[in-house]
């Protein structure tokens, strides 16, 4: 008798396995209609179904496919939707259509148990940050105390997180958040390396260890990249021709809103500063050179300004990875990159620290 039941329970591990080669997930929600469509999508591929079901008439579904590795998935239930971080689980999802999706109990994923701890903390602190940068329209001045204080909570949670999950596959994606708001690339490599293998066995690895590749380049205390670009008057200019200076690369171009309101503030830094082993080089991304002048004359940029009028294709933004303006990059004497996007009050401050 003995003998029996221990083959039933390794019967039943076997089971249980074998289930776990692939993602079940078995869902019952309480008024949900019959008929209704129930699929699962990947997150960054939305275009074709992972799978697909009914549900029953007492709103059971099942959904099953293969994952290569822990994946950001989308539920949708009728017309509703939601984000779920999954291995190869048997995944249980018990609700009512009365109360919102997100309340629905998912059990039976270790992962999607760390995505949900992850949501409480790092991911409801970068909402905030999305809603303050929104208010200022994507301009925020970052010497504000409440961006500081909630970059700060975020950082730490974020490091919290990974010390205590290590090998998990959302450490791996909390750490690929954090590239927005790190400036530093030492501070991801310190995160990669305290994550463990099993952690970057996914999509979410490779494109972090791909994302510190990048960002060595141009990165503080990296030496900053030579380039020779034509001035307004078609002369050749170099970065390397300032050496011995302290210069910001600055990127900008007329049409760009921040970038024009921004000039003033820093034309008043560059008046204070010029005369001190400082000035600046502006790259700009325009495409029609009268309207780049323009520009230069308007807002009273005394400073050598460089172009080669190919907008978003400009080289030298290429070269310095350059996605969004304003944009830029202080270089010391010796060509090595001491600060980057730096507003003017910053650039102020930095200057008064190294100058005066």
């Amino acid at each position: 008798m003995k003998i029996r039941f221990l083959l039933l329970v390794l019967l039943i591990g076997v089971g249980n396995w074998m289930l776990a080669q692939k993602l079940t997930i078995y869902g019952n929600v309480k008024g949900l209609a019959s008929g209704t469509d129930v699929f699962l999508v990947d997150f960054s591929n939305q275009n074709s179904k992972l799978a697909s079901s009914k549900s029953s008439q007492t709103g059971d579904f099942i959904l099953s496919t293969k994952l290569e590795a822990a994946s950001l998935l989308i539920l949708v239930v009728g017309d509703m939707d939601r984000v779920l971080f999954v291995s190869n689980d048997a995944v249980t999802i018990k609700g009512d259509v009365n109360t919102s999706i997100a309340d629905w109990v998912v059990t039976g994923s270790s992962t999607q148990d760390d995505y949900q701890q992850y949501q409480k903390t790092i991911g409801n602190s970068m909402n905030q940050l999305n809603e303050l940068l929104q208010k200022a329209n994507n301009k925020l001045d970052s010497s504000k105390d409440d961006y500081h204080q909630l970059v700060s909570k975020i950082q730490t949670s974020i490091d919290s997180f990974i010390t205590s999950k290590p090998a998990s596959a959302v450490s791996t994606f909390a750490t690929l958040v954090s590239v927005g708001i790190t400036e530093d690339v030492k501070v991801l490599e310190q995160r990669l390396k305290r994550l463990k293998s099993r952690a970057l066995q996914n999509m979410f690895g490779g494109r972090l260890k791909q994302v510190i590749e990048e960002a060595k380049y141009n990165a503080i205390g990296s030496k900053a990249l030579d380039f020779s670009q034509k001035d307004a008057d078609g002369k050749w200019v170099s970065l390397s021709q300032y050496k011995g200076q302290y210069v910001l690369v600055d990127f900008w171009a007329s049409w760009c809103g921040p970038c024009r309101a921004e000039n003033p503030k820093l034309v008043r830094v560059y008046q204070q500063y010029k005369n001190k082993n400082f000035t600046i080089l502006g790259v700009s991304l325009d495409t029609e050179k009268n309207r780049w002048l323009d520009a230069i004359q308007r807002d009273e940029l005394e400073w050598t300004q460089v172009s080669d009028l190919k907008g978003w294709e400009n080289e030298v933004a290429k070269k310095y990875k350059v996605v969004s303006i304003p944009n830029n990059f202080l270089v010391n004497p010796e060509g090595k990159i001491i600060a980057k996007n730096l507003n003017a009050e910053e650039l102020k401050n930095k200057l008064a620290a190294l100058l005066n």
